[in-house]
This record gives structure tokens, C-alpha cells and sequence, in this order.
């Protein structure tokens, strides 16, 4: 696992050992970062179910201006700090419940959703993203799931952009539209 390009290009991170978390392969980081090229730098980006916090990095990395990075494990918060730490960025990280902190946060250019598959933490944090108005105006969600999750179409101003696929994984976008 490393950072695929920016200021920490080719910085291997710590991969998870004796825990439950399932890293984004190198392949399908890379096809998340060709999606939201242009709606990295300078914008604000939160990475919820944070993982080993290589998608926040990556993030950082390209010239995100400010990254948070949510996880409610405490093992995996300590191999995010870890990962932060190898690469002497500026990264917020945050030991809390994703719900909860999506309540309480302010809004995000670019929100990268990587939940435990087979759970419904998806479609509960799309649901709360939408509720608690946290994507701005032509913002970007990229979502991580299996081939086989069906993900739902979000109310106005919110709607899914574009579905695809690599190989057992499936990416599925959403944007938040201006009000007429």
C-alpha cells in the first residue's frame, strides 16, 4: 500500500494486521483519484470508515487544503496516526461513530465513503450526508462498495452521478446540484 502521487508520491503506508479492515487496492485508489481529479486541490475532504486513512492521505497528498479522517476503531485511529505520521502531513483524525460525526461537521467538497462491506453503513451515511447538508455545491461523493450492493438515488439537490466497476468492487459517485 502506498501514496500513488503529490507531495508524499510513493510513501509506503502500515497495512492492518490482526484487525478487521479491508485496504482500497492500489488500482481502485487510483481509479478514485481519476474520478475526482480536478476536486481535490485546495478543497476540503473528509474520508469517513478511515480505515488505515489511505484514501485521506491520498487526498492531502494531491493538495486537498484540509482533510478529516473519521474511524470509530481505536485500532485503526492509531494506524491512521501512523500513516499520517510517515508522511509529516496535516491531517485531522477523528475516533467517533461516522453518523455522529457527520451531524456535527461542517460541509465537504469531496466525501469519500469506504464502509465495512455487507453493512448498510452506506446507505445510512448517504442518508445522513443529505440530511445534515454536508456536501457543498458541485461537490463530489465517491462510494466504495461491492458489485453487488445497490446503492440508493439521493433526494434533490443531491443525485448519483455515474456507477463503475473493477473487478468485485464498484464505485458509485453522487454530486449535489445548485438550487434553482
Amino acid at each position: 500500500m502506498r501514496v500513488i502521487t503529490g507531495t508524499a508520491r510513493g510513501r509506503r503506508l502500515k497495512e492492518p494486521t490482526g484487525f478487521d479492515i479491508r485496504p482500497t487496492t492500489d488500482q481502485v485508489k487510483e481509479a478514485i483519484f481519476n474520478i475526482c481529479q480536478f476536486d481535490v486541490e485546495g478543497r476540503r475532504v473528509l474520508d469517513l470508515f478511515g480505515g488505515t486513512g489511505q484514501l485521506g492521505i491520498e487526498a492531502k497528498s494531491r493538495g486537498a487544503a484540509a482533510v478529516d479522517i473519521v474511524d470509530q476503531s481505536r485500532e485503526a485511529v492509531k494506524l491512521i496516526r501512523e500513516n499520517i505520521k510517515s508522511t509529516g502531513m496535516e491531517i485531522r483524525v477523528h475516533q467517533r461513530d461516522a453518523m455522529e460525526f457527520l451531524r456535527e461537521a461542517g460541509q465537504y467538497d469531496l466525501i469519500l465513503l469506504d464502509p465495512p462491506y455487507r453493512s448498510d453503513l452506506a446507505e445510512n451515511a448517504l442518508v445522513h450526508i443529505k440530511l445534515f447538508d454536508k456536501l457543498s455545491i458541485g461537490g463530489i461523493i465517491i462510494c466504495e462498495t461491492e458489485v453487488k450492493t445497490i446503492l440508493p438515488e439521493m433526494e434533490k439537490p443531491y443525485g448519483k452521478l455515474r456507477e463503475y466497476r473493477y473487478g468485485k468492487v464498484k464505485l458509485t459517485t453522487y454530486t449535489r446540484f445548485p438550487e434553482n
